[in-house]
């Protein structure tokens, strides 16, 4: 949402300033210049990734007008869900785990967390190190940088679409040059014409050249920057993820896994501990209370 309404302080500061000068918003529509400005956007766009990176872009912008999912309360959810886990591994033993990141739907952990369970990426990411875990022989290092190199992967991926968005972006300046250029074309064949009618050409021509810069610097590159932010955002979750998991290896209790857990959520969303405290035993009520 607030990325939507910075565009619209973008456009409307523009516009505004163009008017107080006393400036005709008709002079600024030139559809030409949005075709051949836009086309050639599109194209080098196309032309310059495959498929999913392309898809990866219109994506990313439904989740721009979405936000980020990952608030503070949506990060106190994850730790009672790491609290649940661990706590359900130390009492019932670690071998049992197997039959929950086998069908986490049916577990009676996972399926309390309907968010984690529609996040495919999170839920794999989660079970696929616990069943590592649960076959043993592997080192807390080793599985460690295991999920190291996953979240590696999983991040240049969600970064691809982000650095494509933003060389469309640096692109946008040269092609309002190329359609500046060839309103400069059109105008010199109208040459010995009306000097309103060639006012109007050199305007149009001028237009392109503005078109690709606002695009560039006030459109298109902060939209990147922020799915970047996002990316990044959703690399700190895993992040969270990777400390609590890598605790728990290391066999310290479920409570201090937690806690390395939390101690890796960003500041300014960090839940404090008594906060944390409260939210647990609020779960515990209300499952007694079921019960």
């Amino acid at each position: 949402m607030f990325v939507i309404l910075g565009l619209v302080i973008v456009l409307a500061a523009v516009v505004g300033g163009y008017l107080l000068e006393h400036g005709k918003l008709l002079v600024l529509y030139q559809p030409a210049e949005f075709v051949i400005i836009g086309g050639a956007a599109l194209g080098t766009l196309v032309a310059a990734n495959p498929p999913a990176v392309t898809m990866g872009i219109f994506k990313g912008l439904l989740n721009l007008i979405k936000g980020s999912p990952y608030t503070k309360a949506f990060y106190l959810e994850t730790l009672k869900m790491l609290s649940d886990l661990f706590n359900h591994a130390r009492k019932n033993g670690l071998a049992r785990l197997e039959q929950d990141v086998e069908e986490p739907a049916k577990s009676p952990v996972f399926s309390k967390y309907p968010k984690l369970l529609r996040d495919h990426h999170a839920l794999s990411f989660v079970c696929d190190t616990l069943r590592v875990l649960v076959a043993g022989g592997v080192q807390t290092h080793d599985l460690d940088q295991m999920m190291e190199l996953d979240l590696e992967v999983h991040h240049h991926g969600s970064t691809q679409p982000v650095a494509a968005l933003t060389t469309v972006a640096d692109s946008l300046p040269g092609l309002g040059i190329v359609a500046a250029v060839l309103g400069v074309v059109i105008t010199m064949g109208a040459m010995g014409g009306p000097p309103e009618e060639i006012g109007h050409k050199v305007a149009a021509a001028l237009v392109g050249t503005f078109l690709g810069v606002l695009m560039c610097y006030g459109f298109v590159g902060p939209v990147a920057a922020h799915m970047h932010k996002l990316a990044d955002a959703e690399a700190q979750y895993y992040n969270v993820l990777r400390a609590g998991l890598t605790a728990f290896a290391k066999g310290v209790p479920p409570l201090i896994a937690v806690e390395f857990a939390r101690r890796t959520v960003p500041a300014h969303l960090r839940p404090t501990f008594k906060e944390m405290e409260n939210a647990f035993r609020g779960a515990k009520a209300a499952t007694g209370a079921a019960a």
